[in-house]
């Protein structure tokens, strides 16, 4: 296909959104483009697949449309001609099977796999890259057809075709999962205006307008339920099945299908600001992100490449000085050998795909990657350090005590408090809410301000109120007769007037699964420490049910930040699970910031490398497994194609190898590193 490279003045390669019709950078653009191998790659609404590999191995296939028989049509064609040339040759050898009719069998069994790899060449050379796969195997067959090795010089670009197409197969797969997200926005919303329904472009919903979401239809942008409730499926956003309940007021967002009846929904974010585009933009960027060994495989192509252009000219020429019985010919076949031999397919198609195949595996399972390189950072991970509350707990508190002094009036001391809590998101004002009631409107706050790893601080009628835990008491001298330590429950003093008012007790409960997560990382020799603004018998008291190695309470944000650095220290590389805001200094400090509950934060998006979309902490474990095997699957195509590649080289500078193993050094090891990259999509990792 015809490469379609825009630049702009800077000489910068440009992508073209589908949707927009836009020109933007490649880096970092918010675009439909998911990038592959390094490159602008797959427009998501033609489904055309773009390589432009930064080593300069540039593919440009348009096989979408086409079926798996199509694509491999030019290879079969190809295929059938070279095995009836090689009967004719070697079995049957008619008379008219020779001279100017071999030529002309062998070119036709040449031209449906050669050409395009030809045109390939041209146009990489016409871009200022030379050296590069379809130059090597192009001069190598035209100096086979030279030589009057024809059916070598068919075999590899036979095998170079069918291992494009496997590629291309490969790479499809890995995208269905990211492919799967960018289907879940439909165009066209059904909106209720008047009493009367009408169907409008997704993009043109306005905030404010409700939307009319029939069973099985999927919701194109976030809101509020104004129905009195309604199940949805959350698969794509969460990768579990299992059907969502929400009640009227609750958020429900953008790619849940409703699943039973008819449901009202409130637009409240713009299209375009919706959590799945954030999850979209997420995905689609993650392989701008190259891992390590990613980045040092392209550098090393550059460099590698050319050598090896060099040393098989060297091979061809040099030893006419030094050997008596110097013939051209079998020179010129070694240095074809070599040439062939030195394609760095394998390692510059199988590794880019093994990530993007990580990354597309763990999408499935509701975990988004943003990049390839932290599938490679998280595979190292020997502490994960994770937060209490919303991480390894539910998150859902519930007022479990009230002890208020009988010299304040319980119930207004309470209504102040809820008044003052309605400041806060956190889960605790939310209990707090839940417990007391509406807002008493009459209250009037002033002043009201959060101190970190504290609590609230506020005026009311003129009086100071305090509200949060006993240091906030002990910061402002505030004297009680109560001891902290014997309240096992997460506790919420009180203070107004700068007398001591009282205290509120408030539990939340253990997530199913956190035992099963603290199983499952130390069977992975992985430990884990437990930071928390709570208190520490709570702490304590949640480590101990789950098997917690270590865990620590009632620390501010710089605490935590502490206690990272000690681990680290120790030259131990560390996780940290939390909601990636309260905690961000500990997230930029960590070697990998995961996110909980991603859906329900758009900072938490921005500021993890890892978002668990589910809230389920055993995610934790099968993220740092499928970085694990997708590092190992890498690491064993490089090793494959350096040995067989080194292997083959030797014997090919040294006359003992023919053109036949050189196509099974180049293209056949690169069709078995591709079928060794698929592996991690299939895996089983639940």
């Amino acid at each position: 296909m015809k490469h379609q490279h825009t630049y702009d003045e800077q000489g910068n390669q440009l992508c073209c959104t589908p949707q927009e019709g836009k020109i933007y950078k490649d880096a970092g653009a918010k675009k439909l483009i998911v990038e592959d191998n390094g490159c602008c790659s797959t427009n998501v609404k033609k489904e055309v697949q773009h390589h432009s590999d930064d080593d300069g191995h540039n593919h440009d296939h348009d096989n979408s449309d086409k079926s798996t028989f199509q694509m491999f049509l030019p290879a079969i064609v190809s295929l059938l001609l070279l095995l009836l040339g090689i009967a004719l040759d070697n079995y049957f050898k008619p008379d008219w099977f020779k001279d100017w009719i071999r030529i002309v069998w062998y070119a036709a069994a040449y031209a449906p796999v050669g050409l395009p790899v030809l045109k390939e060449a041209f146009e990489s050379i016409k871009d200022g890259d030379v050296f590069s796969e379809f130059f090597l195997m192009s001069i190598a067959t035209i100096g086979a057809f030279i030589i009057g090795e024809y059916p070598e010089g068919v075999a590899v670009m036979l095998f170079y075709a069918v291992g494009e197409v496997f590629q291309t197969l490969a790479v499809t797969r890995a995208k269905s999962n990211i492919k799967a997200l960018l289907d879940q926005r439909p165009d066209e919303v059904t909106i209720i205006e008047n009493n009367e329904t009408k169907t409008i472009k997704a993009s043109n919903a306005e905030i404010g307008q409700t939307i009319q979401l029939k069973p099985g239809e999927k919701l194109a942008l976030d809101g509020e339920l104004i129905s009195d409730s309604a199940s949805f499926n959350t698969a794509a956003l969460t990768g579990e099945s299992k059907p969502d309940t929400k009640n009227k007021g609750e958020t429900v967002l953008a790619g849940m299908i409703n699943m039973n009846s008819v449901a009202l929904v409130k637009i409240n974010t713009a299209y375009e600001d919706s959590k799945l585009s954030k999850i979209l933009e997420l995905v689609q960027n993650a392989t701008a992100q190259k891992a390590p060994t990613e980045l040092f495989i392209r550098r090393f192509a550059r460099v590698y490449t050319p050598i090896v252009v060099v040393l098989a000219v060297l091979i061809c020429l040099i030893p006419y000085f030094f050997v008596d019985n110097y013939i051209f010919r079998d020179w010129l076949y070694r240095a074809l050998i070599f040439l062939v031999i030195s394609c760095p397919c394998a390692l510059v198609i199988s590794i880019p795909l093994g990530y993007f195949g990580g990354i597309g595996a763990a999408s499935r399972n509701g975990i988004l990657f943003k990049g390839s390189n932290f599938l490679d950072k998280i595979a190292e991970i020997k502490n994960v350090v994770m937060d209490k509350t919303g991480t390894m707990t539910e998150g859902v508190f519930k007022v479990q005590e009230v002890d208020i002094k009988s010299e304040f009036d319980k119930n207004e001391i309470l209504k102040m408090v809820n008044v003052v809590e309605s400041k806060s998101t956190h889960p605790v004002a939310t209990a707090i809410h839940e417990y007391v009631g509406d807002l008493d409107t009459s209250i009037n706050v002033e002043n009201s301000e959060e101190i970190a790893g504290h609590g609230l601080k506020a005026v009311i009628n003129g009086k100071d109120i305090l509200v949060g835990n006993f240091k906030l008491m002990d910061k402002f001298n505030i004297q009680y007769d109560v001891d902290p330590s014997k309240i096992v429950y997460t506790v919420i003093a009180i203070a107004y007037d700068k007398k001591f008012a009282g205290y509120i007790t408030i539990a939340d409960s253990i997530k199913d699964d956190a035992k099963k997560t603290l199983e499952l990382l130390h069977n992975l020799n992985v430990k884990a420490t437990m930071l928390s603004g709570d208190k520490t018998s709570v702490v304590k008291y949640v480590a101990e049910q789950i098997g917690i190695d270590n865990a620590f309470g009632d620390l501010l944000p710089e605490d935590k930040v502490n206690k990272v650095k000690e681990i680290k220290s120790k030259n131990e590389s560390v996780a940290f699970v939390g909601d990636g805001v309260n905690d961000a200094p500990v997230v930029a400090l960590s070697d990998v910031g995961i996110a909980m509950g991603g859906l329900g934060s758009d900072a938490t998006i921005e500021t993890a490398d890892v978002v668990i979309q589910d809230d389920k902490p055993s995610k934790i474990p099968m993220a740092i497994n499928i970085g694990k095997k997708t590092k190992r699957i890498v690491w064993q195509n490089i090793i494959l194609a350096f040995v067989v590649k080194a292997i083959v080289l030797i014997l090919g500078a040294g006359g003992l190898a023919t053109m036949w193993e050189a196509v099974f050094a180049d293209v056949g090891v690169a069709l078995i590193a591709i079928l060794n990259a698929v592996r991690i999509q299939r895996m089983n990792f639940k």
